[in-house]
């Protein structure tokens, strides 16, 4: 299984163009072998905010389509594990809250991280695939 960071989740469902021919691969590969993909429950409020911010904008309801979300993706709840885990983030890895949440998920639950972000990339504390 994959983790999705949230621009992943919205290029496939909008621009998949913009997803890299490795994270294309990992995604075929992924679903393939039946070990599926999946988003971390932040993602839903990142999603929810953009739009509340007019940086995105959807043709039906955001419920609508935040369910259609949850009806593909495997949905990770935040945990006390992963909010541990947030603090041990180096230095260098980005500030944004969901960021450092969705990293520290894919720590706890050992999985890569599929990511256009290159600070996260850069900062190495998660394996990453893009």
């Amino acid at each position: 299984m994959i983790l999705l960071d949230t621009n992943v989740v919205l290029w496939m469902a909008f621009e998949k163009s913009r997803i890299s021919k490795a994270g294309v691969r990992a995604i075929d590969e992924s679903r393939q072998n039946d070990s599926g993909l999946a988003i971390c429950s932040i993602s839903l409020l990142e999603v929810a905010t953009l739009v509340r911010k007019g940086r995105l904008q959807l043709n039906g309801t955001l419920e609508a389509f935040l369910q259609e979300v949850e009806a593909r993706f495997a949905v990770l709840p935040l945990s006390s594990r992963i909010c541990a885990r947030i603090n041990e983030l180096p230095a260098n890895y980005p500030k944004d809250p969901a960021d450092r949440v969705i990293a520290s998920t894919a720590l706890v639950e050992g999985m890569a991280l599929l990511t256009a972000d290159r600070d996260i990339r850069r900062s190495r504390a998660v394996r990453t695939i893009w």
